[in-house]
């Protein structure tokens, strides 16, 4: 593969409708050759606007940017298969969600010649689907936010064991695995490592250390912002985000953790096929990825600066190697038994 120096395992419980959040709501195509590009999206609105408008304003074609939940987006385009209104699907958390999707006819087949020679997986990190049904675009991270006035970066926890330690007691927030696919993830990486028993083992002692365990992904990280807890367990660019804002917040990588890509990917029999090829394209190209580092993501691509200490050089040794099909075959038996353990 391209040198350059992939779970969360995230289905994310978003609300909200289908709305058009950029690129204009005028029928027609745009001023290039491809038309009009329909883009499916759970990233936050703002960040895939700026992407749309600077795909727009290098080729000229309008980009209508849709936005809601992953699970909202997913159940569209299945009610829509007989006559797909999307050409492209982007992000997702990681690539849980495009894993479960493959086998719904709905994802069509095509890697951007940027990402061609890149192995499927590299170093626990699944890159791209074996059949070409997603490829990554971008890097996330799971590990542990810090309150940088309450938390040295010394006595910070540097293992999942870490947590455990009796100093933490009431101190630490993560979210609820039976609402956060960000938590799920975490869940479900123990079962891998530990073994099922002791991971519900472990998890028992956990849920005693925390004072809160919030359904949002993001809430714990923003209650380390806050002062309201030391620890917080999320995805590397929320507290990156947290901190360019001027929170008293930074980030620990832990030992071995999932490290995963977050995906972009072809809709089968899409309006616009040829568009939507030259956007995921440009999802790879230096300028896309500028946008990605810009909002505090880690890029793909080699050619751009990651804008947080973290770069996949520096994280693939901490990736742990995850079993993507036991993960889509075990799932939802997880979250329901957490729930029927902890609620």
């Amino acid at each position: 593969m391209k040198r350059f120096g992939g779970l969360a395992a995230s289905i994310l419980l978003a609300t909200g409708l289908l709305a058009g959040c950029a690129g204009g709501a005028s029928e027609g195509g745009g001023d290039g050759k491809g038309g009009r590009i329909t883009l499916y999206s759970p990233e936050t609105p703002d960040f895939t606007k700026e992407l749309a408008q600077k795909y727009e304003e290098l080729h000229g074609d309008k980009v209508d940017v849709h936005y809601a939940g992953t699970n909202i987006l997913v159940n569209q385009m299945m009610a829509e298969k007989d006559n797909p209104k999307a050409d492209v699907w982007y992000g997702g958390g990681g690539i849980l969600p495009f894993e479960a999707a493959v086998d719904r006819g709905i994802l069509a087949s095509y890697i951007p010649d940027f990402a061609a020679d890149w192995d499927v997986v590299e170093n626990g990190i699944k890159l791209k689907h074996q059949d070409g049904k997603y490829v990554g675009v971008e890097l996330f991270v799971l590990g542990f936010s810090y309150n940088t006035d309450l938390v040295s970066e010394e006595e910070a926890p540097k293992t999942w064991a870490d947590l455990l330690d009796p100093k933490w007691e009431g101190k630490i927030q993560f979210p609820n695995p039976a609402a956060s696919g960000t938590a799920t993830l975490m869940v479900m990486d123990q079962m891998m490592q530990q073994g099922e028993d002791k991971a519900w083992e472990y998890f028992e002692k956990l849920v005693k250390q925390a004072n809160s365990i919030p359904d949002s992904g993001s809430a714990p990280t923003k209650a380390v912002a806050m002062g309201e807890a030391h620890i917080g367990v999320g995805f590397d660019f929320m507290a990156y985000e947290q901190k360019a804002k001027g929170e008293t917040v930074d980030f620990i990588v832990p030992d071995k953790t999932p490290v995963l890509v977050n995906p972009a990917t072809l809709i089968e029999g899409g309006p616009n096929a040829e568009g939507g090829k030259k956007f995921m394209d440009f999802l790879l190209s230096k300028e896309a990825q500028q946008i990605m580092a810009d909002w505090y993501h880690i890029p793909i691509n080699p050619d751009v600066e990651s804008k947080t200490p973290l770069t996949l050089e520096k994280v693939k040794e901490h990736a742990v190697d995850l079993d993507i099909d036991w993960v889509n075959d075990n799932y939802d038996r997880v979250r329901n038994e957490w729930k029927d353990k902890f609620q």
